[in-house]
């Protein structure tokens, strides 16, 4: 079985085209685990399949490294524009279904920089889901941005022990059948972010997550005070850095988003299954 290997800002995934032959169903849980260890596997946040889909260029289907087939993931999203553009099947731009929906993509190539990153890099500006609800209760934030995200504004994030901040939330009374993603936030003076995430599925800390980013980007124009207009927030995960843009509407709902940064081909290869 032929796949590919990407990574967006530190989140990685592994790639595989089924539009000719099917690999993978959702009912192989245990294989797709497997494929996603990282001793014994490929290694990956996750695995997505490439398929055909009728009135789009293509269908994202996404699984958490423990083999189960998940809610929308951000940076899988634009992984997937870029590794489609890769294939041939879009161009600069591209529409492709998920879970949650229909998705936009804009690609484009990357300059090289000094982050010291190799591979194919590109671009990518992904259009997430309108968010119609978001629960606040003093810091602490709840919203669905594709995914179900825990946020919460912190006067420091860098030396909190993530995976116990993490588990403590994700398997509380309220979350623990359906579980949820934590993101601890720093709101820099510039009103930039630090973020730290904890991924349900992964059942550990993250280098970063597209809809945990997109979600802290929300919630933190609300945690400022800002009532309603357009607003573009630079987010810095452990992986990389990204940006969010988006319309906060009057009535308190969020169009028009954007998660933006780079996604990078890190490898491609065989493997027996």
């Amino acid at each position: 079985m032929k796949f590919w290997k990407y990574q967006g800002a530190g989140n990685d995934f592994v790639m595989l085209d089924q539009r000719q032959h099917r690999w993978l169903t959702r009912e192989n849980t245990e294989k797709i685990a497997w494929l996603c260890d990282r001793r014994f596997g490929i290694g990956a946040d996750g695995l997505i399949l490439l398929e055909n889909r009728s009135g789009y260029d293509f269908e994202m289907i996404y699984f958490n490294a423990d083999g189960r087939e998940s809610t929308m993931c951000g940076n899988g999203g634009r992984c997937i524009a870029a590794f489609a553009r890769h294939l041939g099947i879009i161009g600069q731009h591209g529409r492709f279904w998920a879970i949650d929906g229909g998705h936009e993509a804009v690609i484009t190539a990357k300059e090289q920089d000094d982050s010291g990153e190799t591979g194919i890099r590109w671009w990518v500006e992904l259009k997430m889901s309108d968010v119609q609800n978001i629960e606040r209760e003093g810091n602490v934030f709840i919203l669905n941005t594709g995914s179900p995200h825990y946020i919460r504004f912190e006067n420091e994030v860098q030396q909190l022990d993530m995976v116990r901040e993490g588990r403590t939330v994700r398997y509380s009374d309220r979350f623990k059948n359906e579980g949820i993603n934590v993101n601890l936030v720093h709101l820099n003076a510039d009103g930039s972010l630090n973020i730290r995430t904890y991924e349900r599925g992964v059942e550990d800390e993250t280098l970063a997550c597209g809809t945990g980013v997109t979600a802290a980007a929300l919630a933190s124009c609300l945690y400022r005070g800002m009532e309603s207009g357009q607003a573009e927030i630079p987010v810095h995960a452990r992986g990389g850095d990204l940006a969010v843009r988006f319309t906060l509407n009057k009535n308190g709902t969020v169009s028009d988003i954007w998660l933006c940064g780079p996604a990078t081909l890190v490898f491609e290869g065989e493997i027996q299954i």
